[in-house]
């Protein structure tokens, strides 16, 4: 699944979601379920913001997920496979939940990269 549409099934089905954006390793965007660049680059940012100040904290592991509960909302940041999620959340959402919405949305993304690049690798091996 593209990144784009696994971020529009998770605000279909995430109704305490407001925004998600998933980055690439190199904190690049790699989709967006806002239109608003701005929005889009004020998450990026406080995404990478808030994992380089848990690894601050922590410099001896990997930061693998940061949550921050604000009155306005939440902002939850998950990094696996190489790409962050982060997503900016309605006031009370449920962590575990968004948790769980957020970790389904990366593995959808890398379940169909690992599908396609496994397709090319084949299509390039000589025949016998």
């Amino acid at each position: 699944m593209e990144a784009e549409q696994a971020l529009a099934e998770l605000k279909e089905l995430s109704s305490q979601v407001e925004r998600a954006l998933v980055l690439r390793a190199d904190g690049s965007v790699l989709a967006s379920s806002s239109g608003e660049s701005a929005e889009t680059d004020a998450l990026a940012r406080s995404a990478l913001d808030l994992v380089a100040a848990a690894f601050e904290l922590r410099s001896a592991q990997e930061v693998t997920r940061v949550e921050v509960e604000l009155a306005e909302g939440g902002v939850f940041v998950l990094r696996e496979g190489g790409r962050t999620i982060a997503a900016r959340t309605a006031p009370g959402a449920t962590p575990g939940l968004v948790v769980y919405d957020l970790r389904t949305c990366l593995r959808q993304i890398d379940d169909s990269k690992v599908k396609q690049q496994s397709k090319a690798e084949r299509s390039e091996e000589p025949e016998k």
